[in-house]
């Protein structure tokens, strides 16, 4: 089976150009990999995005992705708070991962955080889509803040760093590692072979 393992987060805005390339292509099988950067940059002496913390890439990021976004068709606004608290959306995903659901899933909180300007960490916007999709919202937000599901995303977070994962989106065939949404296109390619 031709496979892609995607490792995103939800407040990261490269990550928003590959989940919808993503959820979009039928060339291969996607491994969904919701994880949080802000315990990685952490690790590596940063308190925010470096696209925050560094005025020079972050006045770049914000005229490359209206760029980026027109380039593969994608809608864009700003997202007046960056980077947004993607906790409540990653514990959600993780219970997706393996469910026909997840890809319509993960391409629609991208859209409410960086289409639509929501608040991707509210219950509300989180049960809205999930209820759109068809799905209970109210047990799979409570599943989501189970105790047990908690302890899964703290271990995927070590599973990104046993995999030197240092950004968002990374994806993985096989062994072979591409980082940044502008390697997508090898990953897939090497994936199709």
């Amino acid at each position: 089976m031709k496979e892609i393992a995607c490792w995103f987060d939800f407040a990261s805005n490269y990550s928003y150009l590959s989940v919808l390339r993503l959820a979009r292509q039928q060339e291969v099988v996607v491994q969904w990999k919701p994880f949080l950067l802000g315990p990685i940059f952490k690790e590596q002496g940063w308190d925010n995005s470096p696209f925050v913390l560094q005025k020079d890439k972050g006045d770049y990021v914000w005229q490359d992705m209206p760029r980026e976004c027109a380039k593969y068709g994608l809608p864009w606004r700003r997202p007046s708070e960056f980077p947004r608290r993607s906790l409540l959306a990653a514990r959600v995903a993780l219970l997706g991962e393996h469910q026909p659901w997840m890809a319509e899933f993960c391409a629609r909180v991208m859209l409410a955080n960086f289409e639509h300007d929501e608040d991707i960490g509210s219950n509300t916007v989180i049960a809205a889509i999930l209820t759109s999709i068809g799905l209970d919202a109210p047990a799979l937000l409570s599943a989501a803040q189970s105790d047990d599901n908690k302890a899964r995303l703290r271990a995927r977070g070590e599973e990104a760093r046993s995999r030197h994962i240092f950004g968002a989106p990374t994806f993985f065939v096989g062994p072979e590692m591409y980082w940044g949404n502008d390697r997508l296109s090898d990953a897939l390619a090497l994936a199709a072979r």
